[in-house]
């Protein structure tokens, strides 16, 4: 399983659109390690390629603080799943909480 996670300055961009580059973690869903981290510089904003690119680089899952409702559904219409308002935390912690059930999706800051 791959997670995706937009980043400004290491921890989790709050406005997804606009990050400077995206953590790609590997996670064995079995065993909820992680296993890898790769980080990718984002390609340049146009809408709705993000979704795309990202499918194309196997994320199923995607966790971002704020995200456009258009993003949301591209991501849902190519089966990524998308948690919202998470916290500006690094790659690793989020992924921990969301492998423990602790990471809890709050208010979509973004709202376009």
């Amino acid at each position: 399983m791959k997670i995706a996670i937009p980043l400004a300055a290491g921890r989790l961009s709050l406005h997804f659109g606009h990050c400077d580059q995206f953590a790609i973690i590997d996670v064995d869903p079995e065993s909820n390690e992680i296993l890898g981290r790769e980080d990718l510089a984002s390609p340049p904003h146009e809408p709705g390629l993000l979704p795309r690119w990202l499918s194309e680089k196997g994320a199923s899952m995607i966790i971002a603080g704020g995200m456009g409702v258009r993003a949301q559904q591209l991501f849902a219409q190519n089966g990524v799943q998308v948690v919202i308002g998470a916290p500006a935390d690094t790659p690793e912690n989020l992924v921990q909480q969301m492998l423990s059930g602790e990471l809890q999706g709050g208010p979509n800051p973004c709202d376009h």
